[in-house]
């Protein structure tokens, strides 16, 4: 086990965890509602420290990251269990582990074994993904640190339910984050997620302000969030609060876990959710988990011409000349961008 860090220590021997906005308070014996967050004899500890149940290489495109180095290889990893109960998780199967059973799954990977594996890989970053990176945040912490000591990038694909401590610590080894705006109605995270809306809008706000590169994603689903004023009213707040320069991707919905009852989200749905976030004055809007030419490709937001041309996870053509346009030199948001 290894001692958790950014927590307080209360009477009779009660902890409360700052990792994340739950906070939870945690008596003696007991986790927080992450599951891998325990409190023995007033010490909290970390149970998925260094035990990994994913590795694997992936484009960066599929996080989905389409500004930050596109066409980069990141060396992705996950650990057990989560702070959110998505009726819809597609990683269930990782995320939602039974009490007491995650120091049993996965294998055991130190954060140097982590580094040198994504090096021999050739991949120009770490991606902390698949579960929830705020959970493991000691272990990708110190991974991170790692990392950008060996010239790696870091990356969280996240919820978005972290603390600002939590944020301001990691702050200088993390370069990208793209967050899950699973919804913009607080009624949906708590009937759905477990959660609040307003501490993810807190979070978003907050990446923005400390000049971490962000990308939004938004699940469309069936009946759930997929209300066209919904969707306006998350368009607007990427747009006002964030920038518009601040990529959003519309992802369809493919029954899982506890939501097979449900259909796939329709592609004019999709379409319809793409216009109104360029009808609110975004620049770049995305729709993913569709093949439909076009959907995925960059444009640019001066003279419409193709920048980037992309098919699913795969990037085809990067016409970037020096983060620029080629045909009218508008300069293209992003890092790394060619």
């Amino acid at each position: 086990m290894t001692e958790a860090r950014l927590y307080d220590k209360l009477s009779n021997k009660r902890l409360r965890c700052n990792l994340c906005a739950h906070r939870c308070v945690i008596a003696d014996g007991k986790s927080g509602v992450c599951e891998v967050r325990n409190n023995r004899d007033g010490m909290l500890y970390t149970l998925a420290y260094g035990r990994t149940v994913a590795e694997q290489v992936d484009p960066v495109e599929k996080k989905p990251l389409f500004h930050f180095y596109p066409g980069a290889r990141a060396y992705s990893i996950a650990t057990a269990g989560c702070n959110f109960r998505c009726r819809w998780c597609q990683n269930w199967e990782i995320s939602q582990i039974a009490e007491g059973r995650q120091s049993e799954r996965g294998s055991s990977s130190t954060a140097g074994q982590i580094v040198d594996s994504a090096r021999e890989q050739r991949c120009r970053m770490i991606a902390y993904t698949y579960t929830e990176p705020t959970i493991f945040y000691e272990y990708a912490y110190d991974t991170a640190v790692l990392a950008h000591s060996s010239g790696l990038a870091n990356i969280f694909v996240t919820n978005g339910y972290m603390t600002e401590e939590m944020l301001q610590a990691i702050r200088p080894y993390l370069d990208a984050v793209n967050v899950d705006l699973k919804a913009f109605k607080d009624e949906t995270y708590r009937r759905y997620v477990g959660a609040r809306l307003q501490p993810v809008l807190d979070s978003l706000k907050t990446i923005r302000r400390l000049g971490i590169w962000l990308e939004v994603t938004t699940l469309v689903i069936p009946g759930i969030n997929d209300d066209q004023a919904e969707l306006r009213d998350a368009a607007r707040f990427v747009k006002n609060e964030l920038g518009a320069e601040t990529p959003w991707h519309i992802s369809r919905f493919f029954p899982a876990y506890k939501m097979t009852d449900l259909m796939p989200t329709p592609v004019a749905t999709l379409r319809r959710a793409r216009e109104i976030g360029l009808e609110e004055g975004l620049r770049y809007v995305y729709q993913g988990n569709i093949s439909e030419p076009g959907s995925q490709d960059t444009l640019c937001p001066a003279c419409g011409h193709l920048l980037i041309r992309r098919s699913r996870f795969s990037l085809l053509e990067n016409r970037l000349k020096e983060g620029r346009c080629p045909d009218c030199g508008a300069p293209i948001s992003g890092i790394g961008m060619g």
